[in-house]
């Protein structure tokens, strides 16, 4: 009687929980409509769920000329970003929107790759070409370290990036490739992420 008592409220919880988490995802979604109907007059989105990181906030807006440009977003950074003041989540989220529409004619979401020699191809020839010349033109006067390193306790590839010259604390951080490969495919450059870092470096050294 007590394991059946027991799983019950195991399930009641497990479906509270969910019931929740729905609501939040509900809210996160709206909150994302309001932000950008700010910026733009003609706003739709959907939620998609990534297997590794939960819900995916995919919006589309649309230019004056009538071109469809699209973005996604994860849940922990919208809420990150609300939780900061609506003024500067609304800023942060139309500028990605405003970086695609200089390419004019629209920007859907990239094809997914449609087998494993073609995601490879993708990670080899274009996004990691990227993201070491992005590091190397915005630390142009600084020797930068930027290559795939393996990362034991993701047990996975990582692209590492750092600055060989500070030999004292902190000099490197990395990032799972599977992350900026899933950037690239939310139409986000996934270089923001490692410059973040490298930034970050360089401020708790005092050198910005």
């Amino acid at each position: 009687m007590n394991n059946e008592t027991t799983n019950e409220e195991i399930k009641g919880n497990q479906e509270e929980e969910a019931k929740q988490f729905a609501e939040l995802v509900k809210a996160v979604q709206h909150n994302g409509f309001v932000a950008l109907r700010r910026h733009f007059e003609d706003v739709q989105g959907q939620v998609l769920n990534q297997e590794l990181y939960g819900p995916v906030f995919v919006y589309k807006v649309k230019d004056e000329s009538g071109s469809d440009y699209v973005c996604g977003f994860f849940l922990r950074e919208l809420i990150a970003n609300f939780q900061a003041g609506n003024d500067e989540a609304t800023e942060w989220m139309a500028s990605f929107f405003y970086e695609l529409m200089k390419s004019e004619g629209g920007k859907p979401l990239p094809e997914p790759p449609a087998s494993e020699d073609d995601a490879k191809a993708l990670i080899d020839h274009v996004l990691i070409p990227h993201c070491i010349k992005a590091v190397e033109e915005e630390f142009p006067e600084e020797k930068v370290h930027a290559g795939l390193a393996w990362n034991e306790e993701l047990k996975g590839p990582v692209f590492e990036t750092g600055f060989p010259a500070i030999v004292d604390g902190n000099n490197v951080c990395a990032f799972s490739l599977h992350l900026l490969y899933t950037h690239q495919l939310l139409n986000r450059d996934p270089a923001e992420l490692l410059l973040k870092g490298l930034y970050k470096i360089r401020a708790e050294h005092g050198l910005d």
